[in-house]
Order: structure tokens, then C-alpha cells, then sequence
């Protein structure tokens, strides 16, 4: 029983995965089904973890990774059909390479990861808002008014940047180091 966050975070990868090959094929309709179950795998797996303690080193590496990915791809797939603007993919790509960067820094220097709060989730809301919107978008086109998506991006890409300051602050990288100590997940070795 406990592998199955892990079970539910692979599925997801594979799922993305899917949801790549369907797209290129233009099945924006099951890509949105595919997508959402995604969505909804992540929500379940986070919780199965922690609310049964589940939690494992698999995890915490791959379960990020697949959020990652899943989000890049969809908003890859969109930017390849002009449902994305592409000068958001790179700056939430380049955000994301910091992100990553800083944990990976903090991680071994301090032997902590940062785990998400609320302000990575919000972000998180907001892109599958816009993604779900967008997809349903192409599958029935001029449903959803353009400037709605655009300003969903862009305050999803907003507080995304915000969350990764935040992030930053919360790690020490910024501001007083180790300001927050509720932020912190003792890594494995501590353990």
C-alpha cells in the first residue's frame, strides 16, 4: 500500500506522455480528460503520502519532476500551436531552472528541501485554469475569450516568479537565513 503514491506519480509521467503523442494528433478533448486525471493523480498522491506517511526518497525526487514535466509539456504543446506565448514558456522555463538550481543547492549545503506553499500552489492553480481553459479552448475554438487566457497566464507566470523570491527568502538565499524554519523538510540523510 505504501508504493502507491509512487504507483500514482509514474502513471502520471505516463499520462503525460500521452498526453503528448494525443496532442500532436489534435485529440485536444481527450488531452483534456488526460490532463485532468494527471491533475487529479497529483492531488491524491500528495495526499496518500503524507496523510499515511508514505512518504519515500522515490518521491520526493520523482513526484516534483513529473510536475515539471507535466507542466512544461502542456504548455509546450500549446505554444507549438499558438495557444501559448512563447516568451512565457521561456521565462517560466528559466524560472523553473532557478527554482531547481536553488533546491539542489539547498539541499546539499544544508541537507533541507523547501518544500511547496501557498503561494507555488495558487501559481499552480492558476496554470491548470489556464491550461484547462485553453484546451477546452481547441477542442471548441473561440469558447474561451483570448484575453481571459492571457491574463490567466500572466498572473500565473506572476506569482510563479513571486513564489520562487518567496522560495528564496524562506531558504536563506535572500533575507535572513533560515527565517522561516516551518519551511524545511529534514532530508533523508537527517532522518
Amino acid at each position: 500500500m505504501k508504493h502507491i503514491p509512487n504507483i500514482l506519480t509514474v502513471l502520471r509521467i505516463l499520462m503525460v506522455i500521452a498526453f503528448i503523442i494525443l496532442f500532436i494528433h489534435a485529440k485536444y478533448i481527450i488531452c483534456l480528460i488526460l490532463y485532468l486525471a494527471a491533475f487529479v493523480t497529483d492531488i491524491l498522491d500528495g495526499y496518500l503520502a503524507r496523510r499515511f506517511n508514505w512518504i519515500s526518497d522515490f518521491g520526493k525526487l520523482v513526484d516534483p519532476f513529473a510536475d515539471k514535466f507535466m507542466l512544461i509539456s502542456a504548455l509546450v504543446c500549446l505554444c507549438a500551436v499558438g495557444a501559448f506565448p512563447i516568451y512565457l514558456l521561456v521565462l517560466l522555463i528559466i524560472k523553473e531552472a532557478v527554482l531547481i538550481t536553488g533546491g539542489i543547492i539547498t539541499l546539499k549545503k544544508r541537507k533541507v528541501a523547501v518544500y511547496a506553499d501557498y503561494w507555488g500552489k495558487v501559481a499552480t492553480g492558476l496554470f491548470v485554469a489556464s491550461i484547462t481553459l485553453s484546451l477546452i479552448n481547441l477542442a471548441f475554438p473561440g469558447l474561451i475569450p483570448a484575453p481571459l487566457l492571457t491574463a490567466l497566464y500572466i498572473a500565473a507566470i506572476a506569482i510563479s516568479i513571486f513564489s520562487l523570491f518567496h522560495y528564496a527568502y524562506k531558504a536563506g538565499f535572500i533575507g535572513k537565513k533560515y527565517r522561516d524554519k516551518s519551511a524545511y523538510e529534514p532530508s533523508s540523510e537527517e532522518k
